[in-house]
């Protein structure tokens, strides 16, 4: 009897060590929370989107008179003091216009009437103080739609940075009143994540344009506004 329980005494010694080493590389309890945190900077770089519209019965005619309209804007652009590395064609875009009429078959018949040639021009301006001029000096040569106007940092590396440390301090804080109000302490940081998020364009049209009567059109640059999201995990004692 003494030499077949004998494996079986072993076997259990084997076994319970080798249970409690598994209880001990459990990860360790942790808490993860998010912090918030924003930091704001006066812009110095205004970004623009304009576009020239031409039409004519052909789609050479149109081409011509807008490739005449848009070589005035951006000879005002350099005159202005806007640089070549500021300026960058966005697109062209050459579409036919067609008008519809409906036939008694229920039908409809298509006449080609004209085409249409868009040329855009995207602008750094970097005097901001210029932006409304030079919104209506672009106007005044041809000009006619509008993508959209944008203030923004050439370099917000600072900000964001203020931004950063100010989410990291929230989550710190979060993180101890939920920690005390559990009867636990802090213990390490195990993980950061983080996220910043850049303010969004502000969208301007045509119609916009209608109401610049000779003087510069008014812009306010106003703030720009950097988010930072992290979150952080800590290990909990």
């Amino acid at each position: 009897m003494t030499r077949h329980l004998l494996p079986l005494a072993l076997a259990a010694s084997i076994a319970f060590p080798a249970m409690a080493g598994a209880a001990d590389s459990l990860p360790p309890p942790r808490i993860v929370v998010t912090g918030e945190g924003e930091a704001t900077t006066p812009p110095d770089l205004a970004l623009l989107s304009l576009s020239v519209m031409r039409e004519a019965k052909t789609a050479r005619a149109a081409l011509d008179a807008n490739n005449d309209a848009m070589a005035a804007v951006i000879a005002a652009m350099k005159a202005a003091g806007i640089k070549d590395r500021d300026l960058q064609t966005a697109g062209i875009q050459i579409n036919p216009r067609y008008n519809y009429t409906n036939k008694p078959d229920g039908g409809q018949d298509a006449e080609l009437v004209a085409y249409q040639v868009t040329n855009t021009l995207a602008v750094r301006v970097r005097d901001i103080d210029k932006t409304g001029e030079i919104l209506d000096k672009a106007v005044s040569l041809g000009v006619n739609q509008g993508g959209g106007i944008s203030f923004t940092n050439d370099n917000p590396a600072a900000t964001v940075t203020e931004a950063r440390k100010k989410a990291v301090a929230d989550a710190v804080a979060k993180a101890k009143t939920l920690a005390e109000a559990a009867g636990v302490s802090l213990g390490r940081v195990l993980e950061i994540n983080d996220q910043n998020i850049r303010p969004m364009p502000m969208a301007i049209n045509a119609k916009a344009f209608d109401s610049v009567a000779g003087a510069a059109v008014p812009t306010q640059a106003g703030e720009n506004a950097y988010n930072v999201q992290v979150t952080v995990t800590f290990e909990l004692k």
